[in-house]
């Protein structure tokens, strides 16, 4: 592993970064899994952008970003004002039937969620 020298490290962590470092109350929900049998990558992203309007009217909503590994392992991250606005957001989402199209895609066995708190962020 390559280090950075002093001035690149103060370089990339700038102050509007460092006031950031130790967390704000933050939360990304990171939900991993994989599609059902058959379910198609276009067909995926289609149902996702169908979550995208019920989504970003939740209070407390900051972000989302769906990725998928060469394995096929897809991850949704999801970034909240807190930990209460993502679970509130959670079970809103859920009972929303916009999400019914989008959660029939995923293999519910492989799902594993966690919400962990954002302590350091670059945008």
């Amino acid at each position: 592993m390559r280090l950075l020298p002093a001035l690149a490290v103060m370089i990339l962590f700038s102050p509007a970064d460092s006031a950031r470092a130790g967390g704000d109350g933050r939360v990304m929900e990171i939900v991993t899994f994989r599609l059902v049998a058959g379910a198609t990558e276009a067909d995926f992203l289609a149902a996702a952008a169908g979550t995208e309007d019920p989504l970003r009217s939740q209070n407390g909503f900051l972000g989302r970003t769906l990725t998928r590994s060469d394995a096929g392992v897809w991850t949704d991250h999801v970034l909240w004002s807190s930990t209460a606005a993502a679970m509130t957001g959670a079970d809103a989402m859920m009972a929303n039937p916009a999400f019914g199209p989008f959660m029939a895609l995923i293999d519910g066995q492989t799902v594993e969620m966690r919400h962990d708190p954002v302590l350091w962020q670059m945008d």
